[in-house]
């Protein structure tokens, strides 16, 4: 490059950000409040320009559907209270690069026609809803055809009872590169939904006592869920037609019920479940039509049922695991096996290790006889803890009838994997 050229490629640069420079200056600071110089939302919005920041006085604000179409930031101070007032929408988003924070948002109304939400994100990237409160609004934070959004440090909470009269915490529908971290979400229908969403990351949250589940995704492809907390939901997270999902060092815990599951996978491949805790739950993991799943360094305890694999899941691998005082460890109803089981911890075990290598001498059998006979016939639960069933489940370790011959664990460890 000439001496010409470069002088005037450094000029070039020198004025670029020049221009920014003022362009920052420029951007304006409008306060909201009953003693400012704007005392509606909508006023200061109007007002605004690209880059301003909406301060938020503490006060309550009820003004209808609030829509921006201007990438600002709205700031609350000591969170001022937005209300539907349980009739609309409060906050409806159509530009990208928009930031909420420090805002309580409350009573968006039912509707059983729109899905009204406190906010509304609707076919916009980049923006960013932090340090929010959500109280009793029909949805909270709704997602429709965005990317590259973040939803951070949020606060979601609902009263529903049931499924019809109730929204879902955190609803993402046909989305891509979102994060959803750091959360605290309850009481809604579903804590957090996804559908149709691509390469998301669901992370650090709480999702407990929520109508449905605590997290419910389907058709989600390359998405990952990890040190997420779901506890005493209707039942813990569902994944449903999907492929390519990685969860990892989750807890799903007290989600008890007759249709409960800590893990429900249905029509899922190429997955890894691993380094998760699951602790009293109706079933740990249910699969059904589930393949080339590979499930390590889970630990089961005392859950009613740890897994229940259905006959149309096939190779799939459970390895490393730990069973801990189940009920049941492994529930099929199938007579056939085309699924790995490897190494795992069975806290039922009763065989030896006499070369001390730490790997049982004897095959392990973890599928029951009752646990087959309760998988067609539940009342026979009533069962369970007699003499009669205790009989029954030593013959089939002997002379396996019912239960798949093949399921059978070849390397048990003698001890708990840490």
């Amino acid at each position: 490059m000439s001496g010409s050229k470069k002088i005037a490629f450094a000029m070039f640069i020198f004025f670029f950000l020049v221009f920014i420079f003022l362009n920052q200056l420029s951007a304006k600071i409008l306060l909201v409040g009953a003693a400012q110089k704007y005392q509606r939302i909508k006023t200061a919005i109007a007002a605004a320009t690209k880059g301003d920041t909406v301060l938020v006085n503490s006060g309550y604000y009820s003004e209808g559907t609030i829509t921006l179409t201007k990438s600002i930031t709205i700031l609350g101070k000591d969170y001022p209270v937005i209300s539907g007032e349980g009739k609309t929408e409060i906050l409806l988003v159509k530009t990208d690069g928009v930031m909420i924070k420090g805002i309580t948002f409350s009573n968006a109304g039912l509707s059983f026609i729109h899905d009204n939400a406190a906010i509304k994100l609707d076919s916009v990237k980049n923006c960013v809803i932090e340090g929010n409160k959500f109280k009793n609004n029909f949805f909270g934070i709704y997602l429709a055809k965005s990317q590259h959004c973040q939803i951070m440090n949020n606060e979601i909470s609902s009263s529903s009872i049931r499924e019809t009269y109730s929204g879902n915490g955190i609803h993402l529908w046909y989305c891509r590169d979102i994060t959803i971290k750091d959360n605290h979400i309850r009481g809604h229908r579903d804590g957090i939904y996804l559908e149709f969403v691509r390469h998301s990351l669901i992370k650090n949250n709480i999702s407990e006592k929520n109508v449905r589940y605590g997290l419910h995704f389907m058709f989600s492809d390359s998405c990952s869920y990890s040190n997420n907390v779901f506890i005493k939901n209707g039942a813990g997270v569902a994944v449903m037609y999907t492929h390519y999902v990685t969860m990892t060092d989750n807890k799903f815990e007290q989600n008890w019920g007759g249709g409960a599951y800590g893990l429900l996978l249905k029509e899922i491949s190429n997955s890894r479940i691993e380094n998760n805790y699951f602790y009293k739950n109706s079933s740990g993991i249910y699969l059904e039509g589930c393949t080339r799943i590979k499930s390590a360094g889970n630990n089961f305890i005392e859950n009613g049922w740890a897994i229940r694999l259905m006959a149309n899941s096939m190779e799939n691998i459970f390895e490393r695991n730990n069973f801990i005082g189940n009920t049941f460890d492994i529930s099929t109803n199938s007579t056939k096996n085309y699924n790995t089981f490897n190494n795992n911890y069975w806290s039922e075990y009763k065989g030896y290790d006499l070369n001390k290598d730490g790997i049982g001498d004897i095959p392990y059998h973890p599928v029951k006889l009752f646990s087959v006979i309760t998988e067609r016939n539940r009342p026979t639960l009533i069962l369970l803890r007699s003499f009669f069933v205790e009989l029954l489940n030593i013959a089939e370790t002997i002379f396996p009838t019912l239960t798949p011959e093949t399921l059978i664990d070849k390397n048990p460890a003698m001890r708990k994997f840490l």
